[in-house]
Formats: structure tokens, C-alpha cells, sequence
């Protein structure tokens, strides 16, 4: 089977690094990759926004399937232009790709079909409106630009200075162009997040292991948003009968509407969870897999990732079963100083040769550029350092102990990924 896979960051070099290691895959590209990717994939220069050249590439490669990673393409209707082209790929159609593309979409979906999600206070096109709205709420609330902001444009406001100046960025500094032409303000609530994927045929769908992804940029969870700064995965991260209220109240009736209509869900599915006292509500849809949740995700895969691929493009899911490694995994992002702000790039990275050499550690590249044996910092989120072991601390310890084999000039991490998790299981650090 020979694949394509569009994108170029930590997500994608996971399912490359495991897509190798099936026995369909023959052949795999990347468009446009990285430098961790070159090793294992043929990458191609290509412009992402460009999904008819994408499609003209997919055909003249003869591809017998494309996996899509990023957003924008799907947002963009690439799923579309493969299925007329008689392309199989794996994503979700320009209609469906909306329940990430914009934020009052998915609202609308969600209340259409009695899903528990946090309550809407208005939808806002200028500054003013907004402002106005915010000095009559009780705070914390939560504003969201409507469109793709690369997970920063969202900000859990606890005071009306914060939200304001919020607005502000939105409408008067623009920050976020064209996702950024309305905003909701919705309540905050409380409780554990956490990420709940499925993947689709457009009939059937299974669930992938949960996991609980970093945010923030500092410890402690402070500091603005950022695309993800760590996540992780581990057996009994949520309890059986949760797990069963996310199913029945959720993912369930989501899936059976996707499921009745004539365009049908193929592809990803993420469910971004609050579990709140009065139980799992949404947070938001994402209509492909989390960045850096993958990296934990493949990391405990133990099946052939093509041959589930495969099924998928021929509707034929319901012959898979999805068997984990049991114990748990640990996924810490390293950045470029700055990040999610100004950063530098073009920083030498050194160590990156012991840090894979140890057992149960893979290297996962985001954004590095290879001159020969050499490898450089070319965006703000670098490396994913992952690690599986047998308990979540052993995993996290595996991570950081590979993290500090890794040097370059001002990168950055969360020195606490998976620590309160860690610590509310009493096996971690006092």
C-alpha cells in the first residue's frame, strides 16, 4: 500500500514512524514533512493550501491512500476533492470538517442534538457588542474566536480587564484574521478535561485509549495557549463508568447524526471533554487527531495502523480491533524559546542520537530542518520526547530523563506534564 500523508509536525511523524512498522505499507510520503520524517518517508515540497495540486500529487504518485493530519486542508474540502477524484483518504468532508472550522457550528450541532456542552451567553461581530455583553457576566467566562486560530484562541477570562482585552486582540489587532470575525463568550466550567478520539468508516467507529493533553505554556498551567506543550496516556486515566456516561451521553448520539446524514463522518474524530460534577460535556470538536495527544496515542498502539487505515477506506472497520500496551505514556513537548510569542530558529540540536537509544523512548519531530547529519530548529513547538513504560511516573521519569539528553539554544518545556496526575494516584512525586 503505498501512502501520503499531509502535513509536517509531531502528529504526522507518529503515524509515519508507525505506519513503517506495518506490513501493507510499502511506500510513504510527506508532504511537506520534517526533518524526524525524512527518515522515514519520502517528503515532498507542497503547498498545503493547495488541494487540487495535493490531489494532482496523490495521482501521480499512485497513492492508494492519503491520511490527512492538519486542519486547514479538511476545513478546506480536501476529502471532497479526493472522493471525486476516486482517491481514498481518511478525513471528514468540507461540511463536517465545520464542527472544528468554526466554534458556533459546532454549537449549533450540539444543541440541535441534545449533547451536554457548556452554555452560550452570545456571538459577537465588532468589539463593542462584546464588551458590552461582558460588563453584565459573572466571571470566569470563556471567549473563542469562531474560526481555526491554531489552538490560541481561546481564553478562559477571570475578569472583565482579561476578556477585554481579549476582544481587543480579536477585532481591533486582528490576531487571528479570518478565524477571528466572531466570537462566542460561553460559561466556564469546571471539572477534568480530558481527549476522547474515534475513528469513523461513516458507518461504524472505534474509540482510541483517552488521554489528557498541556495546554499553557508554564507550569502550573499558566501562561497563554499554546498548540499543546505535553500529554499522555495510561490505563485507568478515567474510571469504566465514566468511560460509559462519555459513550452513552456523547460520542454515542454524536456519531449516530453524523451517521443519518446523507454526507457521512470518514476520519478522526476528537472530542474535547469537560467531566463535570453533573457529568461529560463538550468542549469543542476537532475533525482530525490532537497534536501532541498522537504522539501518546501511537505510542501505546499495538496493532498494524495500515491495516486499520485500510479498513477505514473500504468501510470495512468493523473487522479491527484496537489492542493497547498496557501501562502508560508520556509525552513532552520541547520548544523554541518564546513560543507560542517570537521565537528564533535555525538552533542546532544536539543529543537527539542518545536520547532515541533509550528503551522505550521515541524522538517524535514538530518542526526541524536535516542539513545532512545535522538537525535545526525550523518552528516553535521542536520535539515531542515519548515514553512508555509500566505506571504513568515511570513513563514521565522515562520522558524527562530523555528530555534532558536533548540540547539546543533556548528551547523550552513543562518541567509538570502528567505530574498531578502522578501525584493524585500516590505514585508520584511528593
Amino acid at each position: 500500500m503505498r501512502v501520503l500523508v499531509i502535513g509536517g509536525g509531531g502528529r504526522e511523524h507518529a503515524l509515519i514512524w508507525k505506519l513503517c512498522q506495518s506490513r501493507l505499507a510499502t511506500k510513504i510520503w510527506c508532504v511537506p514533512g520534517n526533518g524526524g520524517i525524512s527518515q522515514h518517508a519520502e517528503c515532498v515540497p507542497a503547498d498545503l493550501g493547495d488541494i487540487h495540486a495535493l490531489a494532482d500529487l496523490a495521482e501521480n504518485l499512485r497513492v492508494d491512500l492519503t491520511v490527512v493530519g492538519p486542519e486547514q486542508p479538511l476545513v478546506d474540502g480536501i476529502a471532497d476533492e479526493f472522493n471525486h477524484r476516486n482517491l481514498r483518504i481518511i478525513g471528514p468532508s468540507k461540511k463536517w470538517a465545520r464542527l472544528e472550522g468554526s466554534k458556533l457550528f459546532a454549537k449549533e450541532f450540539l444543541d440541535h442534538h441534545g449533547i451536554p456542552t457548556a452554555r452560550v451567553y452570545g456571538v459577537f461581530a465588532s468589539a463593542q457588542d462584546a464588551t458590552e455583553k461582558l460588563e453584565n457576566l459573572r466571571y470566569p467566562v470563556v471567549l473563542k474566536a469562531d474560526g481555526l486560530c491554531g489552538g490560541k484562541g481561546v481564553l478562559v477570562a477571570k475578569s472583565y480587564g482579561e476578556a477585554a482585552e481579549f476582544v481587543d486582540r480579536v477585532f481591533k489587532k486582528g490576531e487571528f484574521g479570518e478565524g477571528g470575525q466572531r466570537l462566542l463568550i460561553e460559561e466556564a466550567l469546571n471539572g477534568e478535561e480530558l481527549s476522547f478520539i474515534v475513528l469513523s468508516d461513516g458507518h461504524d467507529f472505534l474509540s482510541l485509549v483517552p488521554t489528557r493533553d498541556h495546554k499553557r505554556a508554564f507550569d502550573g498551567d499558566l501562561g497563554p495557549n499554546t498548540g499543546g506543550m505535553g500529554a499522555y496516556s495510561c490505563d485507568g486515566i478515567i474510571s469504566g463508568s465514566i468511560e460509559a456516561q462519555i459513550r452513552k451521553r456523547v460520542v454515542e448520539p454524536t456519531m449516530a447524526a453524523l451517521r443519518s446524514d446523507v454526507s457521512a463522518y470518514s476520519g478522526f474524530l476528537y472530542f474535547g471533554l469537560m467531566l463535570t460534577s453533573a457529568g461529560p460535556k463538550v468542549l469543542e470538536f476537532n475533525c482530525r487527531l490532537g497534536d501532541p495527544e498522537t504522539q501518546a496515542i501511537v505510542a501505546r498502539m499495538n496493532f498494524d495502523l495500515g491495516e486499520v487505515f485500510a479498513a477505514v477506506a473500504d468501510g470495512k472497520l468493523t473487522s479491527q480491533r484496537l489492542n493497547w500496551y498496557p501501562g502508560a505514556s508520556v509525552c513532552v513537548v520541547m520548544t523554541s524559546g518564546g513560543y507560542p510569542g517570537k521565537y528564533a530558529i535555525g538552533k542546532e540540536i544536539h543529543g537527539l542520537e542518545e536520547a532515541a537509544a533509550m528503551t522505550g523512548v521515541t524522538v517524535f519531530h514538530a518542526g526541524t530542518k536535516r542539513e545532512g547529519p545535522i538537525y535545526y530548529t525550523s518552528s516553535g513547538r521542536v520535539l515531542g520526547v515519548t515514553a512508555l513504560d509500566e505506571t504513568l511516573d515511570a513513563a514521565r521519569r522515562r520522558a524527562y530523563d530523555a528530555v534532558q539528553l536533548i540540547r539546543f539554544s533556548n528551547c523550552h518545556y513543562r518541567s509538570d506534564i502528567a505530574l498531578a496526575a502522578c501525584r493524585v494516584a500516590n505514585i508520584g512525586e511528593d
